[in-house]
């Protein structure tokens, strides 16, 4: 039996992503990752936590690795596998198992929706260990100094089921994300849209109004990314009412009443 290694291809982002800093996450980042401290990013939906790594891996010059955590993910899909691939049994990393390998950033986006095993699996990596047993190899795998494992999940999902345990918790410093105060999130929309500052402004307090209606018929009100979706839409001519319904109002709800609720928060502002 021959065995191979199939190694994951590198992932350098070597344009700037747009980030707006809203306090001194950058800072506090940065200052984690010289020192090899695992970070958790914790916020709502769409507020800009994926947005913040990637801009941390141009930043630190440093390839990133992106898992979208789902409920089939296992333990195996993080750190590798066995293959069969023309009579030769291959060994195919997992994402994880790359980004130790080859000291890369590692982004658990959305790390409880995982399935409990991966919490296990990342431990020896969160504390002055920093190592990943790949027991079908028999290998303990020692992260570089480049490795940075950053994880996130958003509290107000949280559940009995989905919860990240205080055991894992502590091995993180942690960093909160919401959104932006309006005068930032207005900034943001416009760079990433094109829109005008007026209709950017009115964007920005329709989306602020859709938050009070949080827990009061929303389980979230509009994120910042469905702002940009909207004023995305605006900019290729879109009306600003109808924007809001397709781009924001049927991406929040499917309940006729709280639809109905949105439409009349949007015809009031636009």
């Amino acid at each position: 039996m021959v065995t191979k290694t199939i190694k994951n291809e590198q992932n350098f982002i070597n344009d700037e992503p747009y980030y707006e800093p809203v306090g001194d996450e950058i800072k506090i980042f940065a200052a984690s990752y010289e020192n090899q401290l695992p970070i958790l990013l914790k916020g709502p939906t769409g507020c800009g936590k994926t947005r913040f790594v990637e801009y941390m891996a141009w930043y630190l010059k440093i390839p990133m690795v992106t898992v979208a955590c789902h409920d089939d993910l296992t333990a195996s899909d993080l750190i590798g596998r066995y293959l069969i691939k023309g009579g030769e049994t291959v060994w195919v990393d997992g994402p994880l198992t790359s980004a130790v390998r080859h000291g890369y950033i590692c982004y658990l986006d959305e790390i409880v929706e995982a399935r409990k095993d991966t919490s296990v699996v990342i431990h020896p990596l969160c504390d002055g260990r920093r190592l990943l047993p790949i027991e079908k190899l028999g290998e303990l795998l020692e992260a570089p100094s480049s490795f940075c494992l950053t994880i996130s999940y958003n509290p107000g999902y949280q559940s009995v089921l989905k919860d990240l345990k205080q055991s894992t918790r502590q091995r993180f410093v942690a960093l909160e994300f919401d959104y932006p105060k309006p005068e930032i999130e207005q900034v943001i929309v416009e760079t990433e849209s094109k829109i005008d500052a007026a209709m950017a402004e009115k964007l920005v307090k329709f989306g602020n109004m859709t938050r009070n209606l949080k827990g009061n018929g929303l389980q979230e009100g509009a994120s910042t990314r469905l702002l940009v979706n909207a004023a995305k839409l605006m900019g290729q001519d879109i009306a600003p009412v109808k924007a809001t319904d397709t781009a924001i109002a049927q991406a929040l709800t499917d309940e006729s009443d709280m639809l109905q609720a949105v439409h009349e928060l949007s015809r009031s502002i636009f």
